[in-house]
């Protein structure tokens, strides 16, 4: 995580917040003051964690959560005052909102932090693992439909079409889908 975004209204929370996340591996925290400070700056910007201190000036900090959790996918932390919480805590946490009682002690709020941090990275390397399997689906899909090409135009066999386009990979030192895509520009009009 790189960057952190806290909007409290108080200095001394800003304060004490930004010295917290300081220890962690945090290369830029920008504060600001209210929500709509905070909602100009998440469409300027993007920022891997969002930390929301209520109540602000402005609104009580909870739409803007669930307004940061719609549009960014920013691990937010919401900090309510302790009779709120149960009120708060099932409007915005099916959204993806985590939501800490005040006043919080500073292991609590850098476990937090820490857990908040390690599921990103979970979320962020599963997000990744999905990109690369549907990458792998639409080359088998474009090979497959260049095999039937070859089927449908030059009577192969699937085995032939397959082995055909396998030899023609590695004789022209390309990838399959390279292959598939020239085969399919020569009989696709």
């Amino acid at each position: 995580m790189d960057s952190v975004l806290i909007v409290s209204n108080t200095n001394t929370t800003l304060g004490i917040i930004s010295d917290m996340l300081n220890s962690q591996a945090f290369s830029r925290i920008v504060t600001v003051q209210n929500c709509a400070e905070a909602r100009r700056d998440l469409i300027a910007d993007s920022f891997d964690l969002i930390i929301v201190d209520t109540p602000l000036p402005d609104e009580f900090g909870d739409e803007f959560s669930l307004y940061a959790a719609e549009q960014t996918d920013s691990g937010i932390i919401l900090i309510v005052d302790g009779e709120k919480l149960y009120d708060i805590s099932p409007e915005v946490e099916d959204e993806g909102v985590f939501v800490l009682p005040k006043p919080v002690s500073p292991e609590f709020f850098y476990q937090a932090v820490k857990l908040l941090i390690a599921s990103r990275k979970r979320v962020s390397y599963l997000e990744n693992e999905n990109l690369r399997l549907q990458k792998k689906i639409d080359e088998i899909r474009l090979v497959d439909r260049a095999k039937c090409i070859l089927i449908q135009y030059l009577q192969m066999t699937e085995a032939q079409a397959h082995k055909y386009i396998e030899k023609q990979a590695m004789n022209l030192r390309q990838s399959r889908l390279q292959t598939a895509e020239s085969i399919l520009k020569t009989y696709e009009r």
